[in-house]
C-alpha cells in the first residue's frame, strides 16, 4: 500500500525518471557501433510521425495517439531497450513496469493507454507502431548520409520489416519515399541566399 505522502511524491520521482530516458542507451547501438538517438530524442520524432500518419490515414484519436507516442517507451526506464538479438533471448514485464511507473502519479490513465499500445488492437496502436518502426528508418537515412554502411546491410530486411510489419497504407507509403529522400534537402532549401535574395555574406 502507497502512503499518502508517497503518492504526492510521486509526480516528481516521474519526471526524473522520464529524464532518467536520456542515459537509458539504444540497443542498436551494439549493432550499429555508434551513438544514435536516445529515448527520449526517438520519441519526439515518433509523436510527429504517428500524427502525420493519423492526418494521411483520417484516422484515430489525435489525442490518444499523442499519450501513446509518449508512453510507448517509458516502461524502458525499468526495462532497458532490447534489441532484435536480445528479444530472442530475453522477456520483459512491460505492463509490470508500466504499472509501477505509472501508479500514484497523475498520470494513471497511462497505464491503460501503454497496454492498448501493446495489445495493437486499435487504429491508434497501430499507427504508433507503425510510427516507431518509421523511426528507425529515418535514422538508419541519417546514418547513411553519413556514409555508414550498415543501413545498406539492414536494407532487406527494413524492407521485410515495411512488408509485413506496417500496418498502414501511409507507414509503406513513407518508408517507400525514405528509400529516395535526400536527408539534406530541408536545410538546403531553408538557406539564407535561397529565402533572402537580397542576403550578405
Amino acid at each position: 500500500m502507497i502512503s499518502q505522502n508517497h503518492m504526492k511524491d510521486r509526480d516528481t520521482e516521474f519526471l526524473f525518471e522520464i529524464g532518467s530516458l536520456r542515459n537509458i542507451p539504444r540497443a542498436w547501438i551494439q549493432h550499429l557501433g555508434v551513438s544514435c538517438a536516445s529515448n527520449l530524442e526517438h520519441t519526439m520524432r515518433v509523436i510527429f510521425l504517428a500524427l502525420l500518419i493519423a492526418r494521411k490515414e483520417k484516422k484515430g484519436d489525435e489525442a490518444i495517439i499523442i499519450k501513446m507516442a509518449l508512453a510507448h517507451d517509458l516502461p524502458e526506464t525499468r526495462t532497458a531497450d532490447l534489441a532484435y538479438v536480445h528479444k530472442v533471448y530475453s522477456n520483459t514485464d512491460d505492463a509490470h513496469a508500466a504499472r509501477d511507473l505509472f501508479v500514484g502519479t497523475s498520470f494513471p490513465d497511462f497505464e491503460d493507454i501503454h497496454a492498448q499500445y501493446e495489445r495493437r488492437d486499435t487504429i491508434e496502436a497501430k499507427i504508433v507502431k507503425d510510427a516507431d518502426n518509421l523511426d528507425i528508418d529515418l535514422e538508419l537515412k541519417e546514418f547513411e548520409e553519413q556514409g555508414h554502411k550498415l543501413p545498406k546491410k539492414w536494407r532487406k530486411m527494413r524492407k521485410f520489416v515495411r512488408d509485413e510489419k506496417l500496418y498502414t497504407k501511409t507507414a509503406k507509403t513513407l518508408w517507400d519515399r525514405l528509400q529516395k529522400a535526400n536527408v539534406a534537402q530541408w536545410h538546403m532549401d531553408a538557406n539564407k541566399w535561397k529565402k533572402i535574395p537580397s542576403a550578405g555574406k
